[in-house]
């Protein structure tokens, strides 16, 4: 006999599955969505009464009839709800309001001003209390909140263990923000919400075996092996930032020496475009630059490459060069179908995709390399807020890789 607890359980289970169905396939009918999960009609049609009742699918159009009567369709209905979704950097809190397709209607983008640690986390709070007061008026329903940020994070636990730039250590983020806003929340590294992002709404949809490598502030990865997300013990796997390629290389804030974001990351590869420029390196990048904005960005960087100009040209290779001593470990440990390069200097920069596929080729055994296809990011100028929210959407209505903050597993 069946506990209560083990029935309720199959019942979200049910209701999740036929949810990301409608999703998925709608227009739809009740007959189809048992059909594709093998479910009786009897527990579609439940399922299907409380998504309509609480606002989640919507009936519209009538399907071609079998014989009786034509059957009525179904369509999800994204917009009667929304979530927030948080991307907290090192320099910047990106926070928008999102339909449950992971559309942005809203967003704000805030300094962190210097913060770390607890005042920080402070400062977060106080923001989403303006921007969550600001959503309420408007007849939809808040189904959660959902953090991403850099660093070791425990998602299970909701927990960021470590930041050495924030200054967050063992940090119960997730519970600190669900008790200030009696929301569901959720916590996930970033760049593990990126290549969930592109699993779940972005090209790859049908690759199994994927790795994202985020260039930004900090330089991580995201893994997928066998349709299910790598995590690790605590939330530590895909630190590729503090993989050493050179153990005589300079001291990392991790405590290891010659650890690649150390040499790719866009503060690393902006201070030693500044230096050369501090040297009279004659280059096109010195027009971004006046008497009031001291700096480069990555955008401008690309913007460089394309244009042919010889030093940004060199940085692009050297920084093709670092990566590809990092990926090929990668190639040989996963073996995977796609690796994604994101982040902004990655973006409109086909020169480095071609470096480094030829860099790689020379590097990794054949058989690995030639079929791994290495591209750019689906996820368009918004994959942040796309990941943020495809952390809860992920947990909240989708299956198709390991369900770990009830500890379910299951694929469709």
């Amino acid at each position: 006999m069946k506990r209560t607890g083990d029935l309720k359980l199959i019942q979200e289970l049910n209701r999740s599955i036929i949810l990301e169905t409608i999703r998925k396939y709608g227009p739809i009918s009740r007959s189809e969505i048992a059909k594709k999960n093998d479910l009786s009609p009897t527990t579609v049609t439940s399922a299907v009464t409380e998504l309509i009742n609480e606002g989640y699918v919507v009936e519209g159009g009538t399907g071609t009839s079998s014989g009786g009567r034509k059957p009525i369709l179904l369509n999800f209905s994204p917009d009667n709800h929304y979530l927030i979704g948080v991307s907290i950097s090192y320099s910047k809190i990106t926070i928008a309001d999102m339909n449950l397709e992971a559309e942005i209607t809203m967003k704000r983008i805030y300094p962190t001003k210097g913060y770390t640690g607890t005042t920080l986390i402070n400062y977060l709070l106080r923001l989403l209390e303006d921007f969550y007061a600001a959503q309420q008026d408007d007849g939809r329903q808040c189904i959660g909140i959902s953090l991403i940020i850099q660093g070791i994070v425990d998602s299970k636990k909701g927990v960021v263990h470590y930041n050495p730039v924030l200054l967050l250590e063992d940090v119960y983020l997730r519970d600190s923000v669900e008790e200030h806003f009696n929301l569901p929340t959720w916590l996930d590294n970033d760049t593990n919400a990126y290549v969930l992002a592109e699993k779940n709404f972005g090209n790859f949809q049908d690759v199994e075996n994927l790795i994202y490598i985020t260039i930004g502030e900090g330089v991580g990865s995201g893994v997928i092996v066998n349709n299910t997300i790598s995590r690790g013990e605590s939330g530590g796997a895909g630190e590729f930032g503090h993989t050493s390629i050179d153990y005589q290389g300079e001291l990392c804030s991790c405590g290891n020496k010659g650890c690649i974001e150390n040499y790719i990351s866009w503060p690393a590869t902006s201070k030693r475009i500044m230096k050369e420029i501090e040297t009279g390196k004659e280059t096109i990048l010195t027009t971004f630059l006046t008497n009031d904005k001291l700096f480069i960005t990555p955008s401008e960087f690309v913007e460089a490459v394309n244009a042919g100009d010889s030093l940004a040209v060199a940085m692009n290779d050297d920084i093709a060069e670092y990566l590809s001593a990092g990926v090929v470990n990668l190639v040989h440990l996963f073996n995977p179908e796609v690796i994604i390069l994101g982040g902004d200097v990655t973006n409109q920069n086909q020169l480095l995709i071609n470096a480094l596929q030829n860099k790689i080729k020379k590097k990794t055994l054949k058989p690995l390399y030639q079929d791994v296809n290495i591209t750019t990011s689906s996820l368009g100028k918004e994959f942040e807020m796309v990941g943020a929210a495809s952390v809860l959407l992920q947990d909240k209505f989708q299956f198709k890789l390991t369900h770990d903050r009830h500890g379910l597993k299951t694929n469709l």
